[in-house]
């Protein structure tokens, strides 16, 4: 079967920084996978190369059985590639709504983009009850549900997802992580999520990969990792 994500020996600088060191890994269609790690392990550098955003220095990535890396950011949003990138960058004076539309920006189907809007608006309620207000006043984990819906408003079928916990009270750190288990389960969208909170994580995903110093240190399934003791005395800081 042809994995929907292949990543493939990647390396990956920044200016003299060894980033990523030779990372492979892949995503299923279906699949939730689940990337760990401490601060400067590659996270983000594997969802910077995937979307474009910075050019790999070697390897390959193939994305629904095409080769992508060099495409331009903009061609993967259209192929079918969404990303949440950490900090919850909303457009703050602007409402939920037009927030939403922005991540619509590449469809032209308005049908299709009504439908999408009320589906998200279903997903996420506070995002309904909060429809006309600057997304800026919004408190950080209804922030957070913004940028996740505006990532789906572009109908996405692999959902990036950096750092979705952080900074975010536990509560509804619970309402994400029930929010990326039911995108995944309901909506049939990919997922491959960057976290630090490793335990919730590792229970949301199917799947999971370990980095360290821009190396893959362990992978599996995502159950059995959080069995795992290098695991657990490594990686499982996190609540949820």
């Amino acid at each position: 079967m042809t994995a929907l994500l292949d990543f493939t020996d990647i390396e990956l600088h920044y200016d003299h920084v060894h980033a990523l060191r030779g990372v492979s890994l892949q995503l299923q269609q279906g699949e939730t996978v689940a990337l760990i790690g401490a601060n400067g392990a590659g996270k983000t550098s594997i969802l910077r190369a995937i979307t474009g955003l910075h050019p790999v220095s070697a390897g390959q990535i193939h994305y629904d059985g095409q080769r992508v890396d060099g495409w331009q950011p903009h061609a993967l949003v259209e192929a079918g590639i969404a990303m949440v990138p950490e900090g919850r960058r909303v457009f703050p004076f602007m409402s939920v709504k037009d927030n939403l539309l922005m991540g619509a920006f590449s469809r032209t189907d308005k049908k299709e983009i009504s439908q999408s809007l009320d589906s998200v608006l279903a997903r996420f309620p506070r995002l309904q009850e909060r429809y006309s207000q600057a997304a800026g006043t919004m408190s950080g984990g209804e922030q957070q549900m913004l940028v996740i819906g505006r990532a789906l408003m572009a109908k996405p079928r692999l959902l990036l997802l950096d750092e979705p916990s952080l900074g975010i009270a536990p509560k509804l750190v619970q309402d994400i992580a029930r929010s990326i288990v039911a995108i995944n389960r309901d909506e049939k969208v990919s997922v491959l999520l960057v976290e630090q909170n490793s335990r919730m994580a590792l229970r949301i995903s199917h799947r999971a990969y370990a980095l360290a110093t821009g190396s893959v240190v362990l992978q599996g399934d995502s159950a059995e990792l959080l069995q795992d003791d290098r695991v657990r005395s490594l990686y499982l800081g996190g609540e949820v």
